[in-house]
């Protein structure tokens, strides 16, 4: 349980530093903050993880923090936390594992791919290229170099199921391009057709279709050019939300589409009936990708990175804390109303003035 005075005393708290509109955005988090915290401390003390008053009043000493109720609980929460990971999360991660020494980019189309893999072969620089060309962020960020990573690991990296592959890969050998259907980019490619202008209405009736390569849609509009229908190679290829309804179709005022398209489709020299070339719109994510991957070693149990379990150890208090939270057992009751929290939010901003004052 806690008071309406231990909720705005919350509120003043994480709302320091903030401007005081922020206080209405953040009020509904403070209460869910406080049940969270809570539920922590009572699934701790199941777990037989707890923390004394007195060692909350050192810390409170050290830090030289009031001694009040917000600031107990909140060092209570932090110093379970700390215990959580040491004495339960701790035994629960591996400390070896098999680790692999990874060069990895990730590139738009099988075309783009293989001529990366011949210049690559060819003695270009991977980190380089990977930097230049790698549309997934890490990879490009390090220069394609994962370093010495468990699988574990690498799998809450790239959430895909590539991973198995660099761990089936041999090592020391660059590999083929390799198709990873579920990576995904900040990269799209557009093919436009205008079909009709109404100029009276404002009205412009276009087809469009959203591809994830410059390479498919160079394919898709040659199709499209030799007499293929726009609507089924729509429904099939392109990466638009709706567009087994509306089949790419639209019929839009100035301003309703990306800006990309928009200017595109009302520029004076745009043809009707005719396809555009690829537009390639860094606005858009897509799915699909080829990866090239090159294993330097590998180690069957190497001792697994601090930093690395720091991460698993955290992922699981994560878990256990959502599994907490969905726990039917726990039962929360909020008795908060619209009212009540606006009223909290004006005596937080007044404690907060005074304070600066």
């Amino acid at each position: 349980e806690f008071t309406m005075g231990y909720y705005v005393e919350m509120l003043k708290l994480e709302g320091a530093g903030q401007p005081e509109s922020s206080l209405s955005s953040i009020a509904d988090t403070v209460a869910i903050d406080i049940q969270r915290n809570e539920l922590i401390r009572q699934g701790a003390s199941k777990l037989g993880i707890t923390v004394t008053d007195e060692e909350v009043k050192r810390e409170l000493r050290n830090a030289d923090l009031p001694n009040s109720d917000v600031y107990r609980d909140l060092v209570r929460y932090q110093l379970t936390l700390k215990r959580l990971l040491d004495e339960y999360f701790d035994p629960q991660v591996p400390l070896y594992a098999e680790h692999r020494q990874v060069l990895a980019m990730m590139l738009e189309s099988e075309p783009q791919a293989l001529e990366v893999r011949e210049k690559l072969e060819n003695g270009d620089s991977f980190e380089e290229l990977a930097e230049e060309l790698s549309l997934e962020p890490f990879s490009r960020n390090n220069g394609g170099d994962f370093g010495w990573v468990p699988e574990i690991i690498l799998k809450d990296m790239l959430q895909t199921s590539i991973v198995e592959e660099i761990f089936n890969c041999e090592v020391g050998v660059l590999s083929q391009p390799i198709y990873d259907g579920e990576i995904e980019k900040q990269v799209g490619y557009w093919l436009v057709r205008v079909l009709d202008r109404n100029e009276e209405e404002d009205e412009t009736h276009l087809q469009v279709m959203l591809l994830g390569s410059e390479a498919e849609a160079q394919e898709i509009r040659s199709r499209v050019e030799a007499g293929e229908d726009w609507g089924a190679l729509a429904v099939e290829h392109s990466q638009m939300k709706g567009v087994a309804e509306n089949k790419g179709e639209f019929l839009v005022s100035k301003g309703m589409m990306e800006p990309i398209i928009d200017e595109y489709a009302h520029a004076p020299d745009t043809e009707l009936g005719v396809t555009s070339q690829p537009m390639r719109d860094e606005t858009r994510t897509t799915k699909g990708g080829y990866w090239l991957i090159k294993v330097l070693a590998e180690d069957k149990n190497r001792r697994i990175d601090k930093n690395h379990r720091d991460y698993l150890k955290a992922k699981a208090l994560d878990e256990w804390v959502k599994t907490l939270i969905d726990d039917k057992q726990n039962v929360i009751v909020n008795y908060l109303d619209p009212e009540q929290k606006a009223w909290a939010i004006k005596q937080a901003m007044r404690g907060m003035r005074r304070n600066e004052k």
